[in-house]
């Protein structure tokens, strides 16, 4: 398999800037997700490491190799696409076995490199039959086994889970993973649903408006966010946002924010003007004593959380916290925050103020 380093890449299409000026590298064997909304640019920038679009300007090297203008058939790239893409008159055996013979394969090689394929699917028992009969499900394993057999340097996949029901998809993705983590491919998955990468990424980029927003692992991306895009596209329920307008000093540990002081990570830059104050919804602690209150709005029972809303003098604040715990609506409550779980940004750029927590992190 292979490494995968994207330079500047930027795809235009007349006057419209489809993508703008991105740079990651996909390590050999990651599996590596794209992220964002919808037309954001993550599928254009997959169809340009396939050879399906050609870039405007930057560079792709794919195991050390510059290949931005080399067609698809010169790039030993398979791609998988989210619906399916299989040949109606054929039956499974078929389609899989489709590419290597196009190839010229010796017929028994043919022969047992799809039941070696097969077997690793679990789809022995359907490679006689019609694809046309078959369920979303292995359907999509019949895509995904046309790709695998051909051995290439890199798999390329578009949402390709996006045409299953909810259930069989969360069923599809853990088996996918576990595709992957056998093989050990360099994969590179576009997606728009952020609990999809969060389960299944070693890396992630969140793509927004053609912009590289952030680029890191999972974790890096949740804890530590590096734009309000990021912090508001990644969780469920989002980051909460107190909007405000104050001052910091370089290397303050605390702030002053509508009244009351709070605890904040060491600051690496100063900074003045209006600010946010982000905080994960399970960070949120709910305290009788705590100076900084809003007031119950709704409760929203989940099993052993729930999701109580308040208004605050800066915005609505989701807090997760246990079900057991009394919030009644109508009453007000104080709230406190553990510091190393804040992230400051700048409400004017969306950007991250840089701390000791998130110094080094913050990519894009």
């Amino acid at each position: 398999m292979a490494q995968i380093v994207i330079k500047n890449l930027k795809k235009e299409f007349g006057d419209f800037t489809a993508v703008r000026e991105s740079s990651f590298t996909i390590e050999d064997g990651e599996f590596f997700m794209l992220l964002g909304p919808s037309g954001c640019g993550k599928t254009t920038t997959l169809r340009m490491i396939a050879g399906l679009e050609l870039p405007t300007s930057g560079e792709i090297l794919l195991d050390g190799e510059e290949i931005s203008q080399r067609p698809p058939s010169q790039r030993d790239i398979a791609f998988v696409f989210q619906m399916f893409a299989l040949y109606p008159h054929m039956n499974v055996r078929k389609n899989i076995s489709y590419p290597l013979v196009s190839q010229g394969m010796p017929r028994a090689q043919v022969k047992a490199k799809v039941a070696e394929v097969a077997q690793i699917l679990g789809i022995e028992g359907i490679l006689d039959r019609p694809v046309g009969g078959l369920s979303g499900g292995d359907r999509q394993r019949v895509a995904l086994g046309r790709a695998i057999v051909r051995e290439p340097k890199a798999f390329m996949m578009d949402e390709p889970l996006g045409a299953l029901d909810a259930e069989f998809r969360e069923h599809m993705a853990e088996e996918l993973r576990a595709l992957h983590d056998r093989m050990g491919a360099t994969t590179v998955y576009v997606t728009h649903d952020q609990l999809e990468a969060m389960q299944m990424g070693d890396k992630i980029v969140v793509m927004n408006n053609a912009v590289v927003e952030q680029f890191g692992t999972p974790q890096e991306i949740y804890d530590k966010p590096a734009t309000m895009f990021v912090a508001s596209f990644i969780g469920s329920p989002c980051m909460n946002f107190v909007n405000f307008n104050g001052q910091l000093g370089l290397n303050a540990h605390e702030l002053e924010m509508l009244g009351s002081r709070f605890g904040v990570p060491q600051t690496r830059e100063p900074f003045e003007g209006e600010m946010a104050f982000g905080v994960r919804p399970e960070h949120v602690t709910l305290s009788d004593a705590a100076p900084f209150r809003g007031e119950v709005l709704a409760t929203e029972y989940l099993g052993t959380t729930q999701i109580v809303t308040l208004k605050t003098a800066g915005g609505e604040v989701k807090a997760r916290i246990p079900s057991n715990q009394t919030a009644k609506t109508g009453e007000s409550v104080g709230m406190t925050f553990d510091p190393k779980t804040v992230t400051l940004f700048d409400r004017q750029t969306g950007r991250a103020l840089k701390s000791e927590l998130n110094e080094g992190v913050l990519h894009g």
